[in-house]
């Protein structure tokens, strides 16, 4: 373990009571008549000091529901590593009426590539991977292009490997499962690179499976094992893992697509085992939203590291990406910094939003492919904003 890690115990104990709060209320409502879609869970003590910003935003994520036509929704909101607000909205199974918790696991798609990076940047961290190698170094399988590329270029997007194709969809309606990552690397390992790495910038998923490859090989270890050690079990992150497509999951919500005039149908089944660390996982609101409040200041990861993650990329050029290691960098249409990722999937959009000088965070999960993503994240966050100023002496 890193010196640094002993601090990542208090990120967990910040939110062990909401969490068990949470796990009572499920029980309770488990129990309880079926809830109306505009309903939410649970509901705050009326005794929160936040109790005048979370109905405001609990009418903004009704309307959210309401004016996207989602079946469900989690939102969680953390302050300085402190759960402020968590509550679920609408079904997490529309047949059965059953209602969002916030133990309700979502799909969250690419926000995947932040977890991700968390496992890269431990590997940094402890010395046992070179960003700037060639990846070979760590996955000597993948074929050798005419330019070396490395993780650093990979993880922002500027290594020069394609995203999904045509090609790919009979794999995906086939729900096709692989077995390693190594494998699913097949699915692109031996088609040319777009361009010289380093060049233009070019969102790719499967930059990311390569990604994943290039830990297991760092860690000399299965990718999703070292996930879970790495940074999961540290950061208490109790309810987020793959999307294992023939297993059993507690708490995972069905996923759905929107149809005709307002309805809703299932999503087309998917086996994600093709990209696990690029968009596989599974994840609740409150688990988000701790893993955000670890990357706002030095504990998890050091001070370092965490300049690295938020440091714009440069193409050879000199232009910046605005894309450091995975994570999304920018300012907010209020004109605040934010350090974010979204996730869309089929049955499933997520959107993280970091505000680090507010050391706020903000998470939003749905059941469905919608096109809600920053701008309602933002506009989520600024009625937490005077939560977030410092006390006066």
């Amino acid at each position: 373990m890193f010196a640094s890690s002993a601090r990542p115990g208090r990120f967990a104990r910040a939110v062990a009571s909401s969490l068990s709060r949470s796990a009572l209320g499920a029980l309770l409502m488990m129990g309880s008549a079926h809830a109306a879609p505009t309903e939410s869970y649970p509901l705050p003590p009326s005794s929160s000091r936040h109790e005048a910003r979370i109905q405001q935003a609990r009418a903004f994520a009704q309307e959210l529901l309401k004016g996207k036509q989602l079946p469900g929704l989690s939102v969680a909101v953390a302050h300085r590593g402190q759960i402020l607000w968590s509550e679920g909205f609408g079904f997490a199974d529309l047949e059965q009426s059953v209602p969002v918790t916030p133990l309700t696991r979502f799909r969250v798609g690419s926000v995947s590539k932040v977890l991700t990076a968390a496992a890269v940047a431990r590997l940094v961290e402890d010395g046992r991977l070179d960003l700037d190698a060639p990846i070979q170094k760590y996955v000597p399988s993948f074929p050798v292009k005419p330019w070396p590329m490395t993780t650093r270029q990979l993880a922002g997007h500027l290594a020069g490997v394609r995203h999904y194709a045509d090609k790919d969809e009979v794999i995906f309606k086939e729900a096709k499962h692989f077995s390693s990552i190594t494998q699913a690397l097949s699915l692109f390992q031996d088609d040319p690179l777009l361009y010289e790495p380093g060049t233009k910038y070019t969102y790719s998923s499967y930059g990311w499976n390569l990604v994943s490859a290039v830990v297991e090989g760092a860690a000399q270890e299965e990718f999703l094992r070292y996930l879970q050690r790495s940074v999961f079990e540290p950061l208490g992150m109790r309810h987020t893992l793959a999307d294992h497509a023939q297993q059993l999951i507690a708490h995972r919500t069905r996923f759905y697509a929107n149809g005709p005039m307002g309805t809703h149908q299932h999503a087309p089944h998917v086996d994600n085992s093709y990209k696990w660390g690029g968009g596989g996982l599974l994840s609740t609101a409150e688990d988000l939203v701790v893993f955000g409040s670890a990357h706002l200041q030095p504990g998890f990861l050091r001070k370092e590291t965490l300049a690295l993650l938020f440091t714009s990329q440069k193409l050879k050029s000199g232009k910046e990406t605005g894309v450091g290691i995975g994570w999304r960098i920018g300012v907010s249409a209020q004109g605040r910094r934010i350090l974010h990722h979204r996730g869309a999937i089929e049955g499933g959009r997520t959107m993280l939003m970091l505000f680090p000088d507010s050391q706020l965070v903000v998470a939003l999960l749905s059941n469905t492919y919608a096109d809600f993503a920053e701008e309602q994240a933002a506009q989520l966050g600024e009625l937490f904003m005077a939560a977030s100023k410092p006390t006066p002496p």
